[in-house]
């Protein structure tokens, strides 16, 4: 074979390979070509829109599908959820006022320029009456009447300062002492308490403390006290005598002239004055009061005869500092005033003398309530009762017509829409400048 030929076949043969390894490879398929979004889950119909999930897309008043760049509505409240509370237009005299809900810890917030006023309304018995609405009740301030904010009958807790009398004779101190341990049974978890004794001044034995706790019984044991005896006067001689009871640079001298005053002369006798500071006491317990919160019922109840000398604060100051930090002043009275018709003769005050009872004068401007008891058991049911009374009244709120910047006192009158009823309410206040902070 020539070189030609050989030429050929090996053309040919490569060809041939060539074919057959064609034949033998796998073609490669193309990438897939992207698809457009569906917009739709597997399962879900139509599209899904935030805050509405998924369904039809929401449409426009024309028909058009809303644009995306805008908000959306928020759908209404469901009719389980109740719609916040708003206070009445102040011009409205006939409109329902807020009715307050809830357990005892119902906790009542007033403006600046509101009052809250707790009134407790009772039958000629005694008894408390109970089911009125707020339209049995009227409020005048400064004989302008004053529309109803808020009208509440759930109990409020209590912060109640005791103030305990240690100058009684040492008969009625010990029955004192006895009755005290049902102090704590006449209020609930949801009160505090603070105890004050006072003799000659004021003194405080714990700050506000649970009702419940156990210090509070520890320190009003810690706070019995004996009592006082009365004095035995001092003979410097007979009623027939000429002896001089006090000299002084060898002269004889009045004791009722001496800048102290310390002692009576009577015919040769010296007798010490007795020392009362009530009003010291009541404005202590309050100075205290004044630090808690407003939404709570400010009380002090004091245990006491009611006699008063030897203050340093004078009853004028004392219940204008009441009467501005909404604080009402309950009272057991004790001793000689609880007698049948002391309380009639206390409003008579013999000049120079001590004043046999005063609690009286609190209570009245101040709008809380006493009783006059003799006896353990009486004074332990009379602790249960006031704390009661206190606890169960209705309470009123009310936005004052008058400017935050006028501090004149102010009178109120709360009048009630139904026959022989007795209405006992705070007959006015002072502005307070701490209830505008």
């Amino acid at each position: 074979m020539n070189v030609q030929g050989r030429a050929i076949a090996l053309a040919a043969l490569v060809g041939l390979g060539a074919g057959v390894l064609a034949q033998q490879q796998t073609p490669v398929p193309d990438a897939p070509t992207p698809q457009a979004p569906t917009g739709t889950l597997p399962g879900v119909q139509g599209p899904i829109t935030p805050g509405m999930g998924a369904g039809e897309a929401p449409s426009g008043s024309n028909g058009s599908s809303s644009n995306p760049s805008q908000p959306q509505q928020l759908p209404p409240p469901s009719p389980s959820q109740p719609p916040a509370a708003t206070a009445p237009p102040p011009n409205a005299q006939d409109t329902p006022p807020e009715q307050g809900v809830g357990a005892v810890n119902t906790v009542i917030r007033a403006q600046v320029n509101e009052v809250i006023v707790p009134v407790t309304v009772k039958d000629p018995k005694g008894n408390p009456v109970a089911g009125l609405t707020w339209r049995d009740f009227t409020v005048y301030e400064n004989n302008v009447r004053e529309p109803l904010r808020v009208f509440s009958v759930d109990p409020r807790p209590i912060s109640v300062g005791f103030v305990i009398d240690q100058t009684l004779p040492a008969n009625y101190m010990r029955e004192v002492n006895e009755s005290m341990s049902a102090i704590q049974g006449a209020l609930t978890p949801y009160d505090e308490a603070a105890v004050f004794t006072y003799t000659n001044g004021a003194k405080e034995w714990t700050g506000f403390t649970g009702a419940q706790g156990n210090r509070l019984p520890a320190v009003l044991s810690l706070a019995q006290s004996t009592g006082t005896d009365p004095m035995v006067p001092n003979v410097g001689g007979s009623p027939m005598s000429e002896a001089c009871p006090l000299y002084q640079n060898g002269n004889c001298v009045d004791p009722n002239l001496q800048p102290e005053k310390s002692t009576q002369s009577i015919s040769g006798l010296q007798v010490q004055k007795e020392i009362h500071t009530l009003n010291d006491a009541i404005l202590r317990a309050a100075k205290e009061l004044s630090t808690r919160p407003k939404d709570r019922l400010r009380v002090i109840y004091v245990i006491s005869d009611g006699k008063e000398y030897g203050s340093k604060a004078t009853w004028k100051e004392v219940v204008k500092y009441l009467q501005t930090n909404n604080i009402a002043v309950y009272a057991t009275v004790v001793g000689e005033s609880a007698r049948w018709g002391e309380g009639w003769l206390d409003r008579f005050h013999l000049p120079f003398e001590a004043y046999d009872n005063i609690l009286y004068k609190y209570v009245a401007a101040t709008g809380g309530d006493m009783f006059s008891e003799r006896g353990v058991n009486n004074m332990e049911k009379s602790y249960a009762k006031i704390a009661e009374e206190a606890r169960n009244q209705y309470t009123l709120v009310y936005a004052s017509h008058l400017s935050i910047y006028d501090d004149r006192y102010r009178n109120i009158d709360v009048r009630v829409n139904r026959p022989n009823v007795v209405v006992t309410a705070k007959p006015g206040y002072y502005p307070s400048a701490q209830e505008y902070k």
